[in-house]
């Protein structure tokens, strides 16, 4: 059994073959997909899908920080209302992205922090987006960070230092998607260095598609090969990886 701990399957991408999707997925033996909502337009989708595909599909309520504008407050104030009205399994996705605009870093930083809040005040993980904002992460984890506070850094394609300041805050595990099984990542090798007990599997769909299927859309069912891949790092079975990392996602999002 596989868990799927990050897809965006209510994206317009899987409009027109989403049931076929959701199909082949549980067919490759991935049996829970998390949906990470990214603003407040697409929270409606997430929520619908949800309802659908009950005890398949789970959902989280965030505001990705690549769609926060001057007006974040009101889209939080709204995504905040949905929390308490859904059974969300996480806050997320959240976080810092410094790759497309640093110039918006100081409003990213402070909706981060008030999801963060969110997270104790619900009692729910977050799941941390960090593309070139490492640093500026970690700054905010060394002011909040407590017991109360868990969850994943997702899509984590970073150095070992990194790995072992994310897993020193104590509740933090790493979600491992398509990249570890790009030839010049360099992933692999970090990866190797980072006990199985601390990874969670994921594919970021449509996005971060794994070779050898690069250039096309990225989806579930393939969550299979990043095992594969993940089965000759650690040399042990697909089947236990799929176990402990399945194992190490209910853990954190208490599904």
């Amino acid at each position: 059994m596989y868990i799927d701990t990050h897809t965006h399957i209510y994206l317009k991408d899987f409009n027109e073959d989403r049931k076929e999707i959701i199909r082949e997925c549980l067919d490759s033996g991935v049996n829970k997909l998390l949906l990470p909502n990214i603003d407040k337009n697409s929270i409606a989708d997430v929520i619908k899908i949800c309802e659908v595909y009950k005890n398949i599909c789970y959902p989280m309520v965030g505001l990705h920080p690549c769609y926060i504008k001057d007006s974040y407050e009101e889209d939080l104030d709204y995504l905040k209302l949905i929390i308490k009205s859904i059974n969300a399994i996480a806050i997320g996705e959240i976080g810092i992205d410094l790759f497309w605009d640093k110039s918006n870093l100081e409003i990213q930083r402070k909706a981060f922090i008030a999801q963060i809040n969110w997270a104790k005040e619900f009692k729910l993980p977050i799941v941390i987006h960090a593309r070139d904002s490492y640093h500026e992460i970690f700054e905010v984890l060394d002011h909040v960070n407590d017991e109360n506070l868990k969850g994943v850094f997702h899509c984590f394609s970073s150095t070992l230092k990194d790995a072992d300041q994310i897993l020193n805050y104590g509740g933090f595990k790493l979600g491992i998607g398509g990249v570890v099984t790009f030839k010049n990542s360099g992933l692999d090798k970090v990866v190797k260095n980072i006990d199985i007990k601390n990874i969670v599997l994921e594919t970021d769909s449509p996005y971060l598609t794994p070779t050898p299927f690069r250039g096309t859309r990225n989806k579930s069912s393939y969550i299979p090969i990043i095992a594969n891949k993940l089965s000759d790092i650690y040399e042990i079975s697909s089947e236990e990886i799929g176990n402990i990392t399945s194992k190490n996602a209910k853990e954190i999002f208490n599904i």
